[in-house]
């Protein structure tokens, strides 16, 4: 509240009206030792214009940066008109809608959503969307196991998938026995006749599309592999490459069991680092294992069409050891967004912005190319959204030194990958111009000398 209406009386009067002889013994059921007894870093309280001269400094330090950093959150535009809706009061603060008969305008938003979802990864079936694309993965790990039913607990995961995203799968299947298998590679993709040196069955194979250093694997050859194997394939895509890219519902002779990743792209800022939303496909057969909720249309006794909540085998409804999972809230207001941006954009408009972005990119590489010392890291690789550059000196040094001038220059892959520590990871969407490359290109010959 930017306003506090109540005088030292008016406090007093209340605290006399309930018995409590100060505020401080409203809270004396917290234990003495928890309790902080100074903020050392939290100076003396302020005047209202002292706090509005601060806050404006502050807000000085939020002006626009050029945004070259990709690496699973993108900066694409988002029309005005989303987060306008998001924002009304009906969307902004709707709650789970266990009560059909109450939430008629969610339920069917998300209806919406999964179909729009459906259409977009050429799955059969989505769910009302996930956490996040990190626990999306490992929640498709733990449907993969479950849907196997028998045979050796074994997921095999290229190195190639989003360091973040196998660690926290890392974090969330290792207490259940699954064994994941790390698979080299070296030049940016997975071979699919790496498969063939695994020994014994596996469960699952993760494939990602594009991968975390934006190049496209051989996703026919991967998921066919791995079916021969008897394993299913989890797709970990990027959404808005599925504009442009095929589905992952056809990949291969049958296609992918799972499809899964984040949702951000579509019409999520990035809010420093978040809330994102994960997303969550599969085929009908295993529908029976997918996590989350489904919202299914039906008619009520009277003919009237409406929705409801279907398939919702959380740890909320159902015994906790029967649950497919106690992470699974779906993210019902980036939903919201996520719906309504791709119905602004519809297919053709998504096109145009992954088209926009695949085309930046290649005019990014052209001009980064032409400085000397630097080369793609990948060159014989086709490449979406994002690519990996090799530099002439420490790529993290490059990144701190054009921080100074307000470019996020692009993400240095030497922590996660130290074999990779001259690497730069830019990336590219529909926002940027010639003249934003230009820029980036000006300061990094200077850093680079």
């Amino acid at each position: 509240m930017p306003f506090i209406p109540h005088t030292e009386a008016d406090v007093r009067e209340m605290l006399a009206a309930i018995g409590a002889p100060d505020i401080e013994a409203l809270f004396d059921e917290i234990p003495a030792a928890l309790k902080v007894q100074s903020l050392a870093k939290v100076p003396e309280g302020l005047s209202e214009m002292e706090v509005v001269r601060l806050m404006r400094g502050r807000a000085k330090q939020d002006e626009a940066i050029l945004n070259f950093a990709g690496a699973g959150a993108y900066e694409h535009h988002i029309p005005a008109a989303i987060w306008q809706i998001v924002g009304r009061g009906e969307f902004y603060s709707a709650y789970t809608p266990y009560q059909a008969e109450a939430s008629q305008g969610t339920l069917q938003l998300i209806y919406e959503y999964q179909t729009m979802m459906t259409r977009l990864t050429g799955m059969d079936i989505s769910n009302a969307s996930m956490y996040d694309g990190a626990t999306a993965v490992a929640e498709a790990v733990l449907m993969a196991e479950r849907s196997a039913k028998k045979g050796p607990r074994r997921v095999l995961v290229p190195e190639s998938l989003h360091p973040a995203y196998r660690k926290t799968m890392q974090a969330i299947v290792e207490l259940q026995d699954i064994e994941i298998v790390t698979l080299p590679c070296p030049d940016g993709a997975l071979d699919p006749t790496a498969l063939d040196a695994i020994e014994g069955e596996f469960t699952a194979l993760v494939v990602p599309q594009p991968n975390f250093f934006g190049v496209l694997e051989d996703v026919d050859a991967l998921t066919d592999a791995a079916h021969a194997r008897g394993g299913l394939v989890i797709a970990v895509v990027n959404p808005m490459s599925l504009a442009l890219l095929k589905a992952p519902g056809s990949w291969g002779a049958t296609g992918v069991d799972i499809t899964c990743g984040d949702g951000q792209p579509l019409g999520v800022p990035l809010s420093s680092g978040g809330p994102y939303f994960g997303f969550l496909a599969c085929k009908k057969e295993i529908v029976r294992n997918l996590p989350g909720r489904i919202v299914g249309r039906t008619t009520d006794l009277d003919g009237k069409g409406g929705f409801t909540l279907t398939l919702q085998a959380r740890e909320q409804h159902i015994r906790r050891a029967k649950a497919t999972s106690n992470i699974c809230t779906n993210q019902g207001l980036l939903v919201t967004a996520a719906t309504i941006y791709m119905s602004l954009l519809g297919p053709d408009g998504l096109r145009k912005v992954a088209t926009a972005s695949a085309s930046n990119l290649r005019a990014l590489r052209e001009r980064l190319l032409r400085i000397p010392g630097v080369a793609p890291l990948f060159a014989d690789r086709a490449h979406f959204h994002e690519l990996a550059l090799t530099l002439p000196k420490s790529a993290a040094e490059v990144v701190e030194a054009l921080a100074a001038e307000r470019i996020v220059a692009g993400v240095s892959l030497g922590e996660e990958y130290p074999q990779h520590g001259d690497a730069l990871l830019v990336c590219t969407t529909e926002t940027k111009s010639d003249e934003d490359f230009e820029l980036l290109a000006k300061a990094l010959e200077r850093v680079l000398g």
